[in-house]
């Protein structure tokens, strides 16, 4: 073996989080967030947006932080398989929640 064996890694294998990586997502979660905010305080209220386009933008947007906050902090971006068991699995369990919550529901309504 030569003294400069080591682990040899690809650029794109897995890029670590460099302090401008990390500014550049603090600074996006930021912009989002302060659209949240200038929806939810002024646009609102003052009737440009409605509650009922105003809370699908909500979600969108939260998804969005969501994605940012588990890809690049929880460093999931990285390692695929585990990006796709974290959206796929809880996915799974709230399908089977909705459909065994309207089967309950179904059961209560045929009670009265």
């Amino acid at each position: 073996m030569s003294e400069h064996s080591h682990d040899i890694h690809t650029e794109g294998d897995h890029e670590g989080m460099s302090k401008k990586k990390i500014w550049n997502v603090f600074f996006v979660l930021l912009g989002i967030t302060v659209i949240e905010f200038i929806i939810a305080l002024y646009m609102v209220p003052h009737g440009i947006i409605g509650y009922h386009m105003a809370n699908p933008i909500y979600i969108v947007l939260t998804l969005a932080k969501a994605f940012f906050i588990v890809a690049y902090f929880m460093h999931l971006k990285f390692e695929k398989v585990a990006m796709v068991y974290t959206i796929i699995v809880p996915i799974l369990f709230i399908i089977g929640l909705i459909l065994v919550l309207t089967n309950e529901s179904h059961h209560w309504v045929d009670l009265r």
